[in-house]
């Protein structure tokens, strides 16, 4: 370009085009400028009017069940001039379980308390781009939303944030980020504007921000009507009602979690052969459970899990993946050391980091759980990122824990009972928690960990290297079901065991597992299976040529007889007698001797049976067995009843029950609440006695999943109708 001078001619002057330092403005950098030419550019005017920002995503489903919550949002930000001028609360829990929806709803019926707009910022899509961005990219947002136009809006983070005050000052606004993860990132974006409100929604606690101020709000899954109610509004109320057992079963499954329920309501609307019924089957499949909860890649609860999963650091997501395959229902901090090999300390700072993540829940007994469907997530990234041989070496290592602390239980409440198992080496440098002051009662541990028990009993039965392991276990576990009678899981335990004893070729093992699992079987009404397993039992115990098993599967096999032929089974129990005496086993001579003074008084031989029992009695009760000895005590009552020798029964049945109260043996406590009542009742006692001693039989029954509790129950209502 050229331009007239003053000179003699036409002269060329170049001019520099330097730019440094910081532009709040629109900059022009040109290749050359020439002289003579003034640029006079003027700020661009934002294009067309700005509008008060309504950015909150919208509710596209009907709300459900978080009425409480929207009372506490309401009441914690009324205006008041006492109280904090900016409103800030924290919304935390499992992914997909509603935090969005939640403020989504509250921003709705709330609207006129925002008159200068409502502003959405989403970390999950900012997190997108360039690590460590977000919080300065959401700050852009904001001011963006704010009317700033972007040639304005300061590069600096520090310089943004001043912005942003200055921009909110004066105005009522209503702040939300959703997906946050850093608890700096949310303080850096609170509003100035007395009255205005920033809520943030994520799925770690951030309990940092409860020093800002923040009210902590933990939402939590949908109890089951609510989840009936959504399930019902998306797929219609007729389809629930048509299949309702269908319809609990998939809102069971989906775990209360909004994000599954939608799902699978998406999943029948657009999949026009899948029925309730077909969709629950699915679902029921663990393997194939969070892939039923999928409408694609991104439209899924694994998506959801994604996120929060992402943000762990590598240390803490092995420890969630691994801990996926624990095969428990909950743990402690000792059981997840075991599993994943860490020390205590990594161990409690990965327990933190999930903790914190809301991927795990701490339970008030200090155990750990996960949500059904986030341990499905754990186990498929284990799947998908761990060895193959990860998963047998942690079952193996949560095995050999639980078969120590259980062994040393089974010890605790009894040593003198007879084991099959030599457990010395694995035992001889394992402290014993039961012993020390303060340590936990060997039964009230068991029943707090009998979940967890069977758990890696089901997990131990599937690897071959662990045959030997499992029969142990259930062995050592059969000490709790000895007092609290699930009877389902004690039946369960002693097939698994005894199937791995057979498999471990030790016969005496499975002959003790096969006797033992008469008896569930037989208070489940199942005698004919019962039967089989005693068949079996001796056999094994003929091979193992063991006179203490062999005595114990007699004893066993007279209690299969005592419901039908008494003559066999007192002739089964002097036999387990004769081979207890044989082998010193004189806790199993007593044991046989109460159950043949039982099955004495049952052919009607009352007086032989009293002396049998008096002398079973004297045995046990100079062993230290409270719990036999009370069990004695009841056969004694009984047969004084069959006497007539009413006093004495009522006598010997009430310390019977008490006794077993105390030792907590609630099973056999009910049966001499039973025999008590009945004496009683025929003794001309009237329903005001008697009831009070069938109602409590009936709720320990009832407990225990006895089928004699039908029967109780019957009897009961009979008596009131009668009355």
């Amino acid at each position: 370009m050229t331009t007239p001078s003053s000179g003699d001619g036409p002269r060329h002057t170049d001019s520099r085009n330097d730019f440094s330092g910081t532009s709040h403005g629109p900059v022009v950098q040109a290749a050359a400028i020439h002289g003579g030419i003034t640029f006079h550019v003027q700020p661009a005017a934002p294009v067309g009017e700005w509008a008060v920002p309504d950015e909150i995503p919208p509710l596209t489903v009907r709300f459900r069940n978080r009425d409480r919550m929207l009372d506490l949002l309401d009441g914690s930000f009324v205006r008041d001039p006492d109280r904090a001028s900016v409103g800030f609360a924290a919304m935390y829990g499992l992914p997909g379980v509603g935090k969005t929806t939640l403020v989504s709803r509250w921003a709705e019926r709330g609207r006129e308390r925002f008159p200068d707009g409502q502003i959405y910022v989403d970390f999950a899509a900012l997190r997108g781009g360039t690590a460590g961005a977000d919080v300065s990219e959401a700050a852009w947002c904001c001011l963006k939303s704010l009317g700033v136009d972007a040639a304005y809006i300061p590069t600096a983070l520090a310089d943004r944030t001043r912005l942003l005050r200055t921009r909110t000052a004066g105005k009522r606004l209503l702040v939300f980020l959703d997906n946050i993860t850093d608890p700096s990132h949310a303080v850096a974006l609170l509003p100035k504007g007395r009255g205005s409100v920033l809520l943030v929604a994520s799925g770690s606690r951030l309990g940092e921000l409860a020093l800002d101020g923040a009210l902590m709000m933990h939402v939590e899954p949908l109890d089951r009507e609510s989840g009936l109610e959504v399930l019902a509004d998306r797929c219609g109320a007729g389809t629930v009602a048509a299949d309702p057992d269908a319809a609990d079963e998939v809102v069971r499954l989906c775990g209360g979690l909004p994000v599954a329920l939608h799902v699978a309501a998406a999943r029948l609307a657009t999949e026009s052969r899948l029925t309730l019924a077909g969709l629950a089957a699915e679902l029921a499949d663990e393997p194939r459970r969070l892939a039923g909860m999928s409408l694609g890649k991104d439209r899924s609860v694994a998506a959801a899990f994604d996120l929060a999963y992402r943000e762990l650091a590598p240390e803490a997501a092995r420890f969630y993946r691994l801990m996926g395959w624990y095969p428990g229902a909950a743990f402690d901090a000792g059981v997840a050391a075991v599993a994943t090999g860490l020390d205590p300390e990594r161990t409690a700072d990965a327990l933190d980091a999930l903790t914190a993540a809301c991927l795990l829940e701490e339970t008030p007994d200090g155990r750990f759980r996960f949500h059904d469907l986030v341990r499905l997530h754990a186990a498929e990234r284990a799947a998908e990122e761990e060895a193959p041989a990860e998963r047998p070496a942690l079952v193996r290592r949560v095995t050999l824990h639980y078969l120590a602390l259980t062994a040393l239980a089974d010890r605790a409440v009894r040593l003198d009972r007879l084991r099959i198992a030599d457990l010395g080496q694995l035992l001889a440098d394992v402290p014993d928690p039961f012993t020390v002051p303060d340590g936990p009662a060997p039964l009230a541990w068991l029943e707090a960990e009998h979940r967890n028990i069977l758990g890696v009993l089901r997990a131990a039965a599937r690897e071959e290297e662990l045959h030997t392991e499992v029969w142990q276990l259930a062995e050592a576990f059969t000490v709790l079901f000895l007092h609290h009678r699930h009877l389902g899981d004690w039946r369960e335990s002693l097939e698994l065991g005894a199937a791995a004893a057979a498999e471990a070729l030790v016969p005496a093992a499975e002959a003790r597992l096969r006797s033992l699992l008469s008896r569930p079987l037989m208070d489940l009404g199942e005698y004919e299976a019962a039967r089989r397993e005693l068949d079996t039992a001796e056999a094994c115990a003929e091979v193992a040529d063991h006179l203490v098993v062999r005595a114990s599967v007699q004893e066993f096999s007279g209690r299969y007889w005592d419901r039908t032929d008494p003559a066999r089974a007192m002739e089964a129990y002097r036999g387990a007698l004769d081979l207890s005496t044989a082998a010193g086993e004189l806790r199993g001579a007593a044991l046989a001797s109460y159950f043949l003074g039982c099955a004495q008084d049952a052919a009607g031989d009352h007086r032989a049976a009293l002396d049998t029992l008096r002398d079973a009695h004297e045995q046990l009760t100079a062993r230290e067995d409270p719990r036999m000895a009370a069990r004695v005590r009841m056969a004694i009552g009984i047969a004084h009843g069959h006497l007539g020798e009413s006093r004495d029964a009522i006598a010997e049945l009430s310390g019977a029950a008490e006794t077993l109260r105390a030792e907590k043996a609630t099973h056999y406590e009910a049966q001499a609440l039973v025999a008590l009542a009945d004496i009683l009742e025929g003794s001309g006692s009237g329903p005001r006695d008697v009831r009070p001693h069938l109602e409590h039989a009936l709720k320990i029954y009832e407990a225990g999943g006895s089928p004699r509790a039908e029967e109780l129950r019957e009897r009961l209502e009979e008596e009131s109708g009668a009355g």
